[in-house]
């Protein structure tokens, strides 16, 4: 398998020599920066990320020792490999001491380099995979899968899909429960950035005295009981995705930081000096109306404007209730499997009662459900009492049932369907308007009727404020 490709930092004072190592690093696929001196190795430790440095012990300006403390000082995990004439091996065990990964001696065989580079590279991937894993213990396994086919899914996706091609800020919005994590993910997985590493935070989970140490770092002795140096979760995403959950929730002296961060792709650890350069694509999701805290002075408007780059709403799940059928089907399957079970079907009425009921946490709350009712169920069946739902909902399923009840349908043909009818129209509307958050216009749009006439039918069901002079429903059925 060959050598994953990084940026190495070259230091050697020899031409000739500079120049073979070169050629043999970028025959291996690395880029490579040089320098022939410590003070250009510390200005170019400063100016970029290298994966590794290479460098020589003996410089005109000093040794390989300045270097290393400079890498080590940028980052604590940087692997370095210093090079040395015949005879100096007691120098490399020094330098292996201060924290150099290994040492080759001179006359260097480009085979043998390569094979050292390679083993550095991948010692750096594993250690920062393990600093993921630890991050992600949730995650699920395998690639990101979203289910459904609702068309509000399909459009949401396929937007999702343009912005997985560029690569700018992506601001997603929606209810909580909706899936807004697993949008990031796909994201993340369908851009060029899916080799990087995906990090996520939570800015309304973590105490505020402890966000800003989580998403920048802190040196040692930045605070008490900071012992060690810790990377912050920026610079764990470098070269990848950093998701900010619940954006909306970061307090206002860290909104300040995280813009000068997009901004310049640079920032400090708490308590530190050192201005660290970061390749990161931020993909943020609130469930709060940012415009709404942006007026009210709770949001700064120049960050929401450099979050929001890229808006992509996920949609609700009694948007789309019509999923609700895969959706449950994956949820038993992977219920039932963490289980040791086999995977149990839904009874018609249990079907049923999934898709009358509103879902107010909407993906999420159903996951739990069929989790819960995986756990309940002895047989392989899943009926109505499994589910746990709200008694509202078989209360509400049996006055929907009174429609079609004889008591209900007496009287001409005529005026059966016009009672049947407005019960249907008002509840489609009540769907329309919780669909768009009560916005007339978008449930206007949606239900393909002028604004103004949804507005008189609203006054007539009793779904809007009443004018002075109310209007009939039937009159407003007959318009």
């Amino acid at each position: 398998m060959a050598a994953e490709r990084a940026e190495i930092l070259l230091v050697e004072d020899k031409e000739s020599l500079r120049q073979m190592l070169r050629m043999a690093l970028e025959a291996g696929g690395h880029r490579v920066r040089e320098a022939a001196q410590v003070a250009q190795a510390t200005v170019a430790l400063a100016q970029c990320r290298p994966a590794l440095v290479l460098t020589d012990l003996k410089l005109p300006d000093g040794d390989g020792i300045a270097i290393l403390r400079a890498a080590k000082d940028r980052d604590p995990d940087m692997p370095v490999i210093v090079m040395t004439a015949y005879g100096g091996v007691q120098e490399a065990v020094r330098a292996m001491r201060e924290g150099a990964l290994d040492f080759l001696a001179k006359p260097v065989e480009p085979d043998h380099l390569q094979l050292i580079v390679a083993r550095a590279i991948e010692q750096r991937r594993v250690l920062t995979e393990n600093l993921l894993l630890r991050e992600e213990v949730a995650r699920r396994r395998g690639a990101p899968r979203i289910i459904g086919e609702h068309h509000v899914l399909r459009t949401a996706l396929s937007e999702l899909t343009r912005a997985a091609g560029a690569d700018t800020t992506v601001l997603l919005t929606g209810e909580s429960g909706t899936g807004k994590e697993l949008f990031a993910r796909t994201l993340h997985a369908s851009s060029r950035r899916s080799s990087g590493p995906f990090v996520a935070i939570n800015c309304a989970a973590i105490p505020e005295a402890l966000l800003e140490s989580e998403l920048f770092g802190y040196e040692k002795g930045a605070f008490t009981g900071a012992g060690a140096r810790k990377v912050g979760k920026i610079e764990l995403a470098h070269r990848g995705t950093l998701f900010l959950d619940e954006i909306g929730d970061l307090p206002g002296p860290l909104q300040a930081k995280l813009l000068r961060a997009l901004e310049h792709g640079t920032f400090e650890r708490l308590g530190g000096t050192l201005t660290i350069e970061v390749d990161v694509r931020i993909v943020a999701a609130t469930n709060q109306q940012l415009p709404a805290a942006v007026a009210a002075g709770e949001f700064r408007e120049d960050l929401y404007f450099r979050l929001c780059v890229f808006p992509v709403r996920v949609p609700s799940l009694r948007e789309r209730l019509s999923d609700i059928p895969l959706l449950a089907t994956h949820f038993l399957q992977s219920a039932a499997s963490e289980q040791g079970k086999t995977a149990p079907t839904l009874s018609s009425d249990a079907l049923v009662a999934l898709q009358r009921y509103r879902w107010p946490g909407n993906v999420r709350e159903l996951e739990n459900c069929l989790e819960r009712a995986v756990i309940l169920t002895e047989g392989n069946v899943i009926d109505v009492r499994h589910l746990n739902l709200p008694a509202d909902v078989e209360q509400e399923s049996a006055s929907d049932d009174l429609i079609f009840r004889d008591h209900d349908l007496l009287g001409t043909l005529d005026e059966a369907a016009r009672r049947v009818l407005r019960i249907v129209e008002r509840r489609k509307i009540e769907l329309a308007l919780a669909q768009t958050s009560g916005d007339v216009i978008r449930a206007a749009r949606a239900l393909r009727v002028p604004s103004r006439l949804l507005m008189r039918k609203m006054q007539a069901y009793g779904l809007a404020p009443a004018p002075s002079h109310p209007a009939d429903p039937s009159s407003a059925l007959a318009e």
